[in-house]
């Protein structure tokens, strides 16, 4: 973990991280600009941890959950990612959401991501389980969290079924989804795809695959005091829980419809997160988290922050400048070999866009 904060500091709520919410295109051309905008508030190397849960249905999930990790790796060198994948695909399983053990990459990662998948899977798999109390958990001492495709959805108090009923036939109807944001006192549904054209000129596919009419038909039958985000595809909102802030990032805008109205927010605007409905932050960091769950959290962040403390001895400095000095005169055969004395040593140099990070291996 490379976050900072400690159990004492886990009681206040101003500690908590960035949330990234994407309207489509996850691992799209342009989508490291949304993963950019996040992680450059955490410290490299930046710990991620993808939740294979929404797509653990499909026999190639683990490859759905690698091909998001890949895109990290690749696109958001910078950063040094570290990819865990977290295989908890199915209750009642050895792949079980309850497992406390498949939870360990979550306490310990600083970047949490969940995508692709089905919204009704990824709810009754998730809810009220180990990860989900696990993910909230590190979310509150300062991890960002990532939602994309199917998670976007499931992420509202009610999700939107999209496969029953786009592609199954089922009646228009909504599930209770996994009301993420009811711990920031928001009664709010997040619809991705929002201008989806996928239909072309025969079928109307915008509202997450709805059409028009049909998702005018959907709000009729949500509560009245549920606000809805619509976000477009390849956009990101991004909320800052303490600036009390939403950005929006990539190629389109979001709408907001709520009882007073429709507001319609264009491409690269803020807007106070207050637009989505009364927010408020947890009245404390372990509000509504398991006490077992909470503990551990807290203890892990704590060791983290010890660890960390451990000052760099002046020699290893040394060969992280005489490195640096190489690599500023391309001379990566040298770079190299010192990077490898470094290693050596029991320590390990990340380069960062802030310069190179030397940190204590285990």
């Amino acid at each position: 973990m490379s976050t900072s904060g400690s159990q004492s500091d886990a009681a206040a709520p101003s500690a908590i991280g960035p949330i990234a919410l994407f309207g489509s295109g996850e691992t799209a051309p342009g989508a490291h600009r949304i993963h950019e905008r996040v992680m450059r508030r955490l410290a490299a190397p930046v710990e991620v941890a993808i939740l294979e849960t929404p797509a653990g249905f499909e026999l190639n999930s683990p490859a759905v959950a690698g091909k998001v990790g890949a895109y990290l790796e690749r696109h958001l060198r910078n950063y040094s990612p570290q990819v865990s994948i977290v295989p908890a695909r199915k209750r009642g399983t050895d792949f079980d959401p309850d497992d406390p053990g498949l939870a360990t990459a979550l306490f310990e990662s600083d970047y949490l991501f969940m995508g692709p998948g089905s919204p009704s899977y990824t709810v009754r798999q998730l809810r009220d389980s180990y990860a989900w109390h696990a993910l909230r958990a590190r979310h509150r001492l300062g991890a960002a969290i990532c939602f994309s495709s199917a998670t976007t959805v499931a992420s509202g108090r009610y999700a939107l079924p999209v496969y029953e009923i786009y592609k199954v036939g089922q009646d228009l109807h909504w599930i209770d989804g996994l009301a993420f944001f009811s711990d920031f006192g928001l009664r709010l549904s997040v619809v991705p795809h929002w201008n989806n054209n996928d239909g072309g000129q025969e079928l109307d596919t915008s509202r997450c695959y709805m059409g028009l009419p049909r998702f005018a038909e959907l709000l009729e039958l949500l509560p009245a005091d549920v606000t809805v985000l619509g976000i477009d595809e390849n956009t990101g909102v991004v909320i800052e829980p303490s600036a009390g802030e939403c950005e929006l990032v990539g190629q389109g805008g979001a709408t907001v419809l709520s009882t007073t109205g429709e507001q319609v927010f264009g491409k690269g605007t803020r807007f106070p997160v207050t637009a989505l409905g009364d927010w408020r932050m947890p009245a404390s960091a372990q509000e509504g988290i398991p006490d077992a769950i909470w503990q551990r959290a807290c203890a892990l962040q704590s060791a983290s922050d010890e660890a960390a403390k451990e000052p760099t001895p002046q020699s290893i400095l040394e060969l992280a400048e005489q490195r640096q000095a190489a690599r500023a005169e391309r001379d990566w055969a040298v770079a190299d070999a010192l990077r490898d004395e470094i290693a050596a040593q029991g320590w390990q140099v990340h380069d960062t866009p802030e310069g190179p990070r030397l940190e204590r291996v285990a």
